[in-house]
């Protein structure tokens, strides 16, 4: 292998590479599997989180008869994810429409750091010896998942809570009846499996991809870089906003399917 093509892999690398922390070596960047955190993902995504609803707190706190620019936008998202919650439950729901709000917007600020240029925060955590560090969350299972696996839990939560006793005859009897319930339950075991992968994977697929294309992007020559660089994030910004949405929407339907009986 030449040494272009060890460059182009040792970047590649890098760029893939999460900034970790075994817990049974209480050490950074050594080791793997389950007893490693990803400490990057972590901290970006607390941070994100601190700075996003924070911001919207003091929005709250200072609402004006009169809206400025940012209680516009955030009185637009709240009516548009109330709207939402409403079509589907028939009913105002304020548990489910804030779970709903927090997904999104979360989600895509998270999503949103894919649009930044792909050596800035690398570059400047270098000078505190961070030599690794994946900046977008998304782009991390363990992150994904981790979300999807909330959703899950309340999920399991709401058909006990509202179904009680029901829960239990449409476990045996849906959907082909009383006398077919080994299947029923079969049946249903894999359907509630499903909805957390589908959550997770389709998130993070699409925003590893987007990551990767970027990453492939960067490997090229400067002068080349610029117009695919320039449209590819401009078609990532539907990207992002996309998968947010339907993370948010998903989360809604399957709470949705939680409240109904068959």
């Amino acid at each position: 292998m030449s040494d272009s093509a060890l460059t182009t892999e040792k970047y590649i690398e890098h760029h893939l590479s999460h900034l970790s922390f075994n817990l049974q070596t209480m050490s950074f960047g050594e080791g793997g599997g389950f007893w490693t955190l990803h400490v990057d993902t972590l901290l970006t995504s607390i941070v994100l989180g601190i700075i996003l609803f924070g911001g919207l707190r003091l929005i709250a706190t200072r609402m004006q008869a009169v809206p400025g620019f940012m209680q516009s936008i955030a009185e637009l998202l709240i009516e548009f994810v109330g709207n939402t919650v409403y079509e589907i439950f028939h009913k105002k729901n304020k548990f489910v429409s804030s779970l709903a709000l927090t997904i999104f917007l979360w989600v895509f600020a998270m999503n949103a750091l894919d649009l930044l240029p792909l050596d800035l925060f690398p570059r400047l955590l270098e000078l505190f010896g961070m030599h690794k560090f994946k900046l977008v969350p998304t782009t991390d299972p363990n992150a994904t998942f981790g979300i999807s696996m909330s959703v899950f839990f309340l999920i399991i939560f709401f058909n006990i809570k509202v179904k009680r006793g029901h829960l239990f005859k449409e476990l045996l009897s849906f959907p082909f009846g009383i006398y077919a319930f080994p299947v029923n339950i079969i049946f249903r075991v894999i359907e509630e499996c499903v909805k957390p992968l589908t959550l997770s994977l389709r998130l993070f697929g699409n925003m590893f991809a987007g990551e990767l294309i970027f990453i492939l992007i960067a490997i090229m020559p400067w002068w080349v870089q610029w117009p695919p660089g320039a449209i590819w994030a401009i078609f990532h910004i539907f990207v992002i906003t996309l998968q947010a949405f339907l993370f948010m929407m998903l989360t809604i339907i399957y709470l949705g399917m939680a409240h109904e009986n068959h």
